[in-house]
């Protein structure tokens, strides 16, 4: 059964919109996911692109998976990587990194499409401050039927394991149902919930919204189908005893470590991003992400 509904936050960008499930007044975590956005469907126009300027993270780690489109990455650590559907990008901040986000120029040339999900995991007690670190991971599991094909990209789901790194616990998955399409949600984690980010399916019977973060009830197997098809992302882990705190791009279980970063981006004490070092996103007065 679907034990909380949490309805996103939408920003209209002008061609494509913004939507974020977390972090929510309601409800702050699903396992160590703190923020979750989902983008698009949408295309810019030929010429345009996305382009987020350098900002900084700490105490966490930045997961990117795409549907459609491209996105160069860029960081302080000199990594470059042009991600892609099908590939997951870990950029772990521990202490401190900053990081770019652009629309590739070969994309810029026919239009971007955006589509894909943006998320934080919190990273855990006793390793919040380990050393930045990044990767992009393409071998990644699959399950599938007729019916039913899945990826697991993080964590371990339905027998498979991804490769990918994980400090906590963490589950993480698309699922894509074709018409009359149907998958077991086993109880694989403290905590679980469901995005519908396209078509429709529904969990034991109960129709699931689109761009709705669904958390499930815990200690249950579930079945999660489709009749007309849908994608799904799947997402949880183990439940955090030590609350955390989301302000800006900044993550962490210490209010004076929040304070501490703010004040090294003014200060200009954080690393530069080889390649994209002329431009960077100043702290705002009041940020759209906070949890308390």
């Amino acid at each position: 059964m679907i034990e909380q509904i949490i309805t996103p936050t939408t920003h209209d960008l002008g061609q494509f919109e913004v939507r974020r499930v977390l972090p929510k007044r309601e409800r702050t975590m699903v396992g160590p996911f703190i923020f979750v956005d989902e983008f698009g469907p949408g295309q810019l126009d030929i010429g345009k692109g996305m382009d987020v300027r350098p900002h900084p993270h700490i105490n966490l780690a930045t997961v990117t998976w795409l549907f459609e489109g491209a996105i160069d990455h860029r960081d302080s650590l000199g990594s470059f990587s042009t991600i892609s559907p099908r590939q997951v990008n870990l950029m772990t901040a521990g202490s401190g990194i900053v990081h770019s986000e652009r629309s590739p120029a070969e994309e810029r040339a026919g239009g971007p499409k955006l589509y894909g999900m943006q998320t934080w995991l919190a990273l855990p007690d006793g390793r919040e401050e380990i050393d930045p670190a990044f990767e992009a991971v393409k071998d990644l599991p699959n399950v599938e039927d007729q019916c039913a094909k899945a990826v697991v990209i993080m964590g371990e789901l339905w027998g498979k394991r991804a490769p990918t790194t994980t400090y906590a616990d963490t589950i993480y998955a698309e699922i894509v149902l074709a018409p009359s399409g149907s998958l077991p949600i086993e109880i694989s984690a403290d905590e679980r919930a469901v995005m519908l980010v396209g078509g429709e399916a529904s969990v034991d019977g109960q129709a699931l919204g689109l761009y709705e973060l669904s958390v499930l009830a815990p200690g249950r197997n579930m079945t999660l189908s489709s009749e007309r098809g849908g994608r799904i992302m799947l997402l949880g882990g183990e439940a955090f005893t030590t609350p955390r705190h989301a302000w800006w791009n900044f993550v962490s279980s210490s209010r004076d470590r929040i304070r501490q970063a703010r004040e090294d981006w003014d200060a200009g004490r954080f690393p530069k991003v080889p390649g994209d070092e002329d431009e960077w996103i100043p702290i705002p007065a009041q940020p759209l992400t906070r949890s308390d």
